[in-house]
């Protein structure tokens, strides 16, 4: 019997690849495009060609099927360095192209996967509301049908990736009735954009991922054909909530590569200021606060790691897991970030400091795709405290 710990050959690979890149390319422009609010196509058609959209995707689709772990990597090395285009691979890779692979048929993969693996097109993932958040049942958007369509009305709230122009269309979860034991009836729809009736407005002046797209849809008796259907009637909110639990993944590899380099900015800095004629990370005060994000970090990765490998085996296990994951290395960002601004005192909070974009960047990891008291709620579950 053998405990391995290494990383597999290709995820070495992945690493190194995407942190040279994100070190030659995104780092240059990353505070340029937080202070426009611009999101890059042309970055984020380099990550494509990088190989950085469609790990879980089968090459006959487009992807590269290279798995979670590689993929968890390479979310990690791009965060490490930009919230924003961590976000966007993430959201596009878990939300975007994963109902659509998971859930859709022969004819929907084949239409819609082979672009959005390349980077040329994006997908958004339509479940929040503006009055149904952590309350994912709370959904208020309708979709009705008549003859061979779905008339869909009501609007998503904070949705990546879906106001760009590379925008290919989103996921949607309706109410499209009532189940025989009286529950709601939930089902995800296609809808392409440029579909009449659909609109979706780009959200400004947001704290943090200012280079990623954020977005408001509205659907006004916006009508799709009965083929665009997700699977089958009222799969929509298991289908919603089994992309929820593959997409904490990647927000726990956005908080592992913030926390990396928060780690790594704090590291620099108080080995390089000098105070009362010494380096202050010779002080106990500043090395031990880089002794817990060290440790800490470490901790983190191995849980994600883990979570991720559970995933590519194809056991269920990794549900629980990447809600730990994703609750664990969103809080080590956050003590992580708190650390390094703390250690580099009032230059920390200078826009010309990276740390001072990963400090608000780090904010929403414990916010979305599960606040960490929904994911709180979520484990004390699993470990049988009460029943659902």
């Amino acid at each position: 019997m053998s405990l391995n710990y290494d990383l597999p050959e290709e995820a070495v690979m992945m690493r190194d690849s995407v942190r040279k890149f994100a070190e030659a390319v995104i780092r240059p422009k990353a505070r340029e495009l937080d202070e426009k609010q611009e999101f890059s196509p042309e970055i984020t058609k380099q990550m494509g060609e990088l190989g950085l959209f469609g790990f879980c995707i089968p090459e006959e689709y487009g992807g590269n099927g290279i798995g979670y772990v590689p993929y968890m990597v390479a979310v990690e090395e791009i965060s490490r360095v930009d919230g924003s285009q961590g976000a966007t691979v993430a959201a596009h890779n878990s939300l975007g192209i994963g109902p659509l692979y998971y859930f859709g048929n022969e004819e929907q993969k084949k239409k819609y996967l082979p672009p959005l693996c390349t980077g040329d097109k994006v997908w958004g993932f339509g479940l929040t509301e503006p009055d149904a958040g952590s309350d994912a049942g709370g959904t208020k958007t309708t979709a009705v049908k008549d003859g061979d369509e779905w008339v869909i009305n009501g609007s998503k709230m904070f949705i990546t990736n879906a106001s760009t122009d590379a925008c290919l269309g989103v996921t949607v979860q309706a109410l499209t009735g009532t189940r025989p034991d009286g529950k709601k009836e939930y089902s995800c729809f296609i809808v392409e954009n440029g579909t009449k009736g659909f609109e979706a407005r780009t959200l400004h002046e947001k704290m943090l991922w200012r280079a990623s797209i954020t977005s408001e849809l509205f659907f006004d008796d916006c009508r799709v054909p009965a083929k665009n259907m997700l699977g089958k009637q009222g799969e929509g909110f298991h289908q919603m909530l089994d992309t929820l639990d593959r997409g904490r993944l990647s927000i726990a590899a956005m908080g592992l590569g913030c926390a990396q380099g928060a780690y790594e900015l704090g590291l620099k800095y108080a080995k390089e200021r000098k105070q009362f004629g010494q380096a202050i990370s010779t002080f106990q005060a500043s090395a031990f606060k880089l002794a817990d994000m060290y440790m800490e970090i470490e901790a983190a990765r191995n849980m994600l790691y883990k979570a991720a490998w559970l995933c590519d085996n194809k056991r269920d296990e990794y549900k629980v897991l990447s809600t730990m994951a994703k609750l664990y290395c969103s809080e080590v960002a956050h003590r992580c970030v708190n650390h390094s601004l703390q250690l580099l005192g009032g230059y920390g909070l200078m826009k010309e400091y990276d740390i001072e974009r990963l400090y608000r960047d780090q904010r929403l990891l414990e916010i979305g795709e599960g606040t960490s008291e929904v994911l709180r709620l979520v484990i004390s579950r699993a470990i049988g405290c009460y029943k659902v």
